[in-house]
């Protein structure tokens, strides 16, 4: 069965390396502004090439949300969920939200970035915001 492991690229590296320090960091366009994910090597807004990498809030809302009843990686037993946020910062991340679960909609939750730790590596996930 596979697991959930990234397969790490060039361009999405930094990024992370930022988990493992427990923040995270996205691509900003040095030209427009604008946070790109998933990472790559020119910017989707405005084609240029310049980009810093920047320490996003960590906050958005969710956007979608699934529960899945069937195992398809090993280091996530179900029933388990996944959530796609869009964060404050403009980008969508699927993730998956720890801690308690809404009881009405989940859809325009307020979440806050959380780390955890998988099969030896920092993954993120999201809580409840307070």
């Amino acid at each position: 069965m596979a697991n959930s492991a990234p397969v790490v690229t060039l361009y999405d590296r930094p990024m992370w390396q930022s988990l493992e320090r427990q923040s995270m960091q996205l691509q900003k366009c040095d030209a427009c502004g604008t946070f790109r994910y998933p990472p790559g090597p020119v910017c989707a807004d405005c084609l240029s090439l310049a980009y810093t990498w920047t320490d996003i809030s960590g906050q958005g809302k969710i956007a979608s949300w699934v529960v899945f009843h069937k195992q398809y990686f090993a280091d996530h037993v179900p029933p388990y969920n996944a959530i796609a946020v869009r964060l404050d910062e403009g980008p969508i991340l699927v993730s998956n939200l720890i801690g308690p679960e809404p009881k009405e909609s989940w859809i325009g939750k307020r979440v806050v970035i959380a780390y955890r730790q998988i099969e030896g590596r920092t993954q993120h996930a999201f809580k409840i915001a307070p």
